[in-house]
């Protein structure tokens, strides 16, 4: 097989800039009048800097590192959701991304009807929701409020049935940002064996968790993020090794 056949994800070189404005600007008017006359000054802002890496097939990689390092904004930039201000990002194969669980969903609708509608956007057809659906209220354990506008339901209850959706509706690649750390205990130990088995049928993963522990356990390999720069990258028990001993050291 070609090497390049059994890349899943390949991030070159990518770095993603914001311009920060430097002034308010109280109503739409006197934006617009300010951009027309150049007179709107911002400041750059790298979210992300010069960030590779290579996942195979099957493989799974967990990024890491302080609030604001760039974590989110990496997965969104392979998820497709922002477009990297200079490199390139090729992905091979479906993504599922769980970057905001719920973020899909549409707050007047009910769960059963939202989870029709995220199988549409999937590119599913009703026969095949219809198999999945089943499965899908009985790991969200939310049969009670199938029938209930989602913008009635907690946090919890939207982690679980966007988990739910997104992992039985199975794609080549899931993306997850901090899925397990939303929930209660029992769920977060469901998320957890339900990625595991995800993992073992071939599933290539990308996962943003707080806790490095978690990220060593789940993933083989790791990145640590420093304000938007690579500061590691390889095996995951090397890279959060450490920044847990990073984590010490800004502690003491």
């Amino acid at each position: 097989m070609n090497t390049e056949d059994n890349i899943a994800i390949k991030a070159d070189h990518i770095s993603m800039k914001f311009n920060l404005s430097q002034e308010r600007t109280e109503a739409f008017k006197e934006y617009i009048i300010k951009k027309l006359k150049n007179q709107l000054h911002y400041t750059e802002f790298y979210a992300l800097r010069d960030i590779s890496f290579t996942l195979k097939k099957g493989g799974s990689i967990g990024f890491i590192g302080r609030n604001g390092s760039g974590k989110s904004t990496l997965l969104k930039c392979i998820a497709g959701v922002m477009f990297p201000t200079k490199g390139t990002v090729t992905v091979s194969g479906s993504i599922a991304p769980l970057i905001e669980l719920g973020a899909g969903f549409d707050p007047e609708l009910t769960a059963r009807e939202n989870v029709y509608l995220n199988g549409a956007v999937l590119g599913h057809d009703r026969k095949f929701m219809d198999s999945r659906f089943e499965e899908i209220m009985d790991f969200a354990e939310l049969w009670d409020f199938v029938d209930v506008p989602v913008k009635n339901y907690s946090s919890g209850m939207y982690a679980r049935l966007g988990f739910a959706i997104a992992t039985e509706i199975k794609a080549d690649i899931l993306i997850c940002d901090e899925i397990l750390s939303v929930g209660d205990m029992a769920f977060q130990q469901k998320c957890k064996k339900r990625m595991e088995e995800l993992l073992s049928g071939g599933t290539t993963l990308l996962y943003v968790g707080q806790d490095p522990q978690t990220v060593e356990e789940m993933c083989e390999e790791a990145l640590w993020l420093d304000h938007g720069h690579m500061r590691e990258y390889g095996p995951s028990y090397k890279v959060c090794g450490a920044y847990m001993d990073y984590l010490d050291e800004i502690s003491q």
